[in-house]
Parts: C-alpha cells; structure tokens; sequence
C-alpha cells in the first residue's frame, strides 16, 4: 500500500480534521510516515488566516514536491478554498481538496490515483470542480467521528465550523463559510468512544463555538450589544457531564458575549468543567474595537469578566491581543495596555497585526510600521510574564488536581508533567508511571517561569 506523510497548519479545527483523515488512511491500510521522509502521497492541510500563513503552505507544499517529484501533493482546506485560480496553478500542488470536503478524502484521493495510472490525470485539480465547493453556501455540516486523537490524555472535540462575525482584518468566514453546528447526539457519540479509550479530557472546540446552535434554532447572528444564546452549549456540557470516564471538561475560545450569568452559574455547578476561559479580547480600545468590527466594547468585555469571578474562584482568563492594527494611535494602545492591567490575565497571546489580502483592514492606507507593532508587542509580552507569573503565585499551597499527560526531563531530573484545571502546568517528581492519571495535591514552588511543582496528598 502507498505511503503517505501528514503535515497541519493552523488552528485546533484544523488538528481534528486532520486527525481524522489520518484516521480514515490509517483504516484504509495507507502507510503513514513522518513528513520529512519520502513518501508516495504528501497532504498538506492548510492554513490562510493571514499572508504569511498563506506564504507557510506554500512552503510546505513546495518542500513536498522537492523531496519527492513523483508524488501527489494534496494541498486540504484553507489556502485552496480562498485561493481561487491563483492557489490551483501553484506547481506545487497536484490535487486541491477544499473545506467540507476533507470527510470524502479518500475516495477523492483513489478516484485521482486510479485517473493517474490509466494515464487520465490530465483533468484539473478539483476533479472537475468537484473537490471544492462554494463554501459560502452550504448549510451542511461535515460529519467526522474520531476514535484518537494526536494528544494521548485530552481530546479537542469539534462542535461547530463556520463564522458569521465578519471582523475586519479575518478571512476565515470567506475560508470557513457560515454557522453550521454539529447534532448533539453525534457529539456525544464520540465523545463516549473516546472515553471507551481512555481520554480523560474533552476540549470543545470550533470556529466560532459561541455561535453553536444558531443555525439549529433557525438564525444567523445576534445583534451588536446582543447576548448570544447559550442554552444549547450548556445542554450540551451538561450531557457531557453524565459521560463515564471523562472527568474534564474545558472551552475553546469564546465570544465575550456569551459570558452570562446564566451560563456561568450553570457552568459552576458541575463539578467536571474546568474554570478555564479564553475570552478573545484583539483590542482593549473601543475606537480600534469599533475598526475591528468586533461587537463589544472594552467596558462589555470587563463586564462579562466580572461575572465569571463571581461565580468562579480566581477562574483563568486568557486572550488574544492584536498590536498594530491598522490606525492605531499610540494614545489607542496606551488605553489597551490600561485595560489590560485592569483585567489581570493568566496568559495573554499577543500578535502584532499581520496583513491579510481580501479584508478590509489590508486595503487601509494607514498601516502601522512594523517596527512600531514590534515595539508595542515587546510591552505587552513583558505584561503578559508579569501577569501570568502572578497568577501562577496565587495558587502556590493551594489544593489542586494535575491529569498527568507526559514524562519530561527539567534540569537533568525527570518529572511527570500535566496540567490543572486552571491549565496551570505542573511537574512532579516520582519514580511512578502516573500518565492518564489525576492526582490531588498542591503546588508547593515555582520550579520554571511556566511550571509548578506538585507534590501530592
């Protein structure tokens, strides 16, 4: 059987769908090898959220067909859907699988085979256009069941593609299409297989998951200054609650506006749900939020914050930060930097704004220099270690529970490492095999910037 080596760009959707076509290879007798060596078939699943990751695809599907000139390149997802003719008269690829098409990857992949060994391959990339479709326009939600997934301890779980928020400097709703969220029971179903084996851990996650369910009761958006509905995520949480075997249950990223108090009180009182939140902030500056197109203000987003420490002791907040966008004045960022002190994050992910041709914000004249965006984003990381180191102090002798994913070696002694609730990382030192395993204990020193020492009850 033909070889085929993997290789993923981009975000946690993108991990599970590839996840699952390894899955699909791997039940059809391919041989999977590691990327860089010589294979048969190279799939590329692509990433597009900005010009330089446009340009990493690109180099990855080039590296492909350089190591091997006789194999098909598979160029999956992003890059292709967005990038029309230009993207399917790269040399690099030799076959373009688009968004909601990654679940017949098989079949498309031997229909290509077979048309190439009877010396018919001479039909375009798309199979006729049939490998990428109009994402724009269907309503059809891509059916995956996984079984394992790359982590071995925590499972992301995909509930939903697709956004309808349209910020301004973001391709992906052009990339990923509209809101369409996946049935219930089709999530839990694999939820309970994955609990069969051994995963003690589900991360929910999506394109917009604070969107889940929107199309199921029939709409597209909420307004601006509009909650979203959340009754379905926590019905959704909540039958995942009952599942034996998972003892965890954590959030991707969130939309700060389904941040209720509904949804956080239903969320405190079950007892699995990690108290871990990544709320996307981009900018703590309303004038920039406005240029954003984000839907909230600064002072809505502190709001939704506040709720979730009223109900949840010292919670992990996360977010994105995005320096440099187009316009921003150094009294813009100055309010930002203010606002985020006020908030006090766990950990902050600062990007310096990166041009994405096709949105909005790209065709702005008043581009920030990038010695400037790096000037900035240096303040903020600095912020962020300062924050983020607090945090992790606050929670020094505290009683705390670790699912231990991995043994790694720290200064020359080897530790069990893994993870708290709060997604706080923790190293413990034992001669013991506790991997897959949750231990209580506390975190008794900071033995890296990053990392705490857990010693157990």
């Amino acid at each position: 059987m033909k070889s085929v080596a993997l290789h993923n760009l981009g975000c946690k959707v993108n991990g599970y769908e590839m996840d699952y076509m390894q899955q699909m290879l791997q039940e059809k007798g391919y041989k999977i090898v590691p990327f860089d060596e010589k294979a048969d078939i190279y799939i590329i699943n692509t990433c597009t959220v900005t010009n330089i990751a446009d340009r990493k695809s690109r180099q990855m599907l080039h590296r492909a067909k350089k190591k091997n000139p006789d194999a098909v390149v598979v160029a999956v997802g992003c890059y292709v859907q967005t990038g029309g003719e230009q993207a399917l008269l790269d040399e690099g690829i030799d076959l373009a699988v688009g968004n909601n098409k990654k679940k017949d990857l098989i079949p498309i992949l031997e229909e290509f085979l077979a048309a190439r060994e009877e010396g018919t391959a001479d039909m375009d990339k798309t199979l006729e256009g049939r490998t990428v479709i109009d994402i724009s326009h269907t309503c059809e939600y891509e059916s995956m069941q996984l079984k394992r997934t790359a982590e071995h301890k925590r499972a992301y779980i995909k509930i939903q593609d697709g956004c309808n928020q349209f910020c301004s400097y973001c391709i992906i709703p052009y990339a990923r299409g509209r809101v369409r969220s996946r049935q219930m029971e089709e999530i839990l179903e694999e939820v309970r297989t994955l609990a069969g084996n051994g995963y003690k851990e589900v991360v929910l996650t999506g394109i917009h998951i604070s969107s889940y369910g929107l199309d199921l009761d029939g709409r597209t958006n909420v307004g601006k200054g509009e909650d979203f509905p959340c009754d379905r995520l926590l019905a959704l949480i909540s039958e995942i609650q009952k599942t034996e075997g998972i003892e965890r249950i954590r959030l991707g990223s969130l939309e700060p506006r389904i941040i209720t108090g509904k949804l956080a009180e239903g969320l405190a009182k079950m007892d699995k749900f990690c108290p871990h939140f990544h709320l996307s902030l981009q900018s703590g500056c309303d004038s920039v939020l406005e240029r954003m197109n984000r839907k909230y203000t600064a002072g809505e987003y502190y709001e939704r914050v506040e709720i979730l420490r009223s109900f949840f002791e010292d919670p992990a907040i996360t977010t994105d930060v995005i320096v440099g966008f187009p316009g921003e004045t150094e009294e813009e960022f100055a309010e930002t930097e203010r606002f985020l002190e006020k908030v006090g994050f766990y950990e902050m992910h600062v990007f310096k704004y990166s041009m994405r041709q096709g949105t909005v914000a790209a065709a702005r004249k008043d581009q920030v220099p990038e010695d400037v965006k790096a000037a900035r984003s240096d303040r903020l990381l600095a912020l962020e270690q300062k924050q983020s180191a607090a945090y992790r102090e606050r929670h020094l002798h505290k009683e705390t529970s670790i699912l231990f994913e991995e043994e790694k070696e720290i200064d020359g002694k080897r530790y069990q490492v893994g993870h708290s609730k709060e997604y706080i990382r923790a190293a413990f030192e034992t001669e013991e095999e506790v991997s897959g395993q949750i231990l209580k204990g506390q975190f008794t020193q900071m033995l890296k910037p990053d990392i705490l020492l857990f010693t157990k009850m």
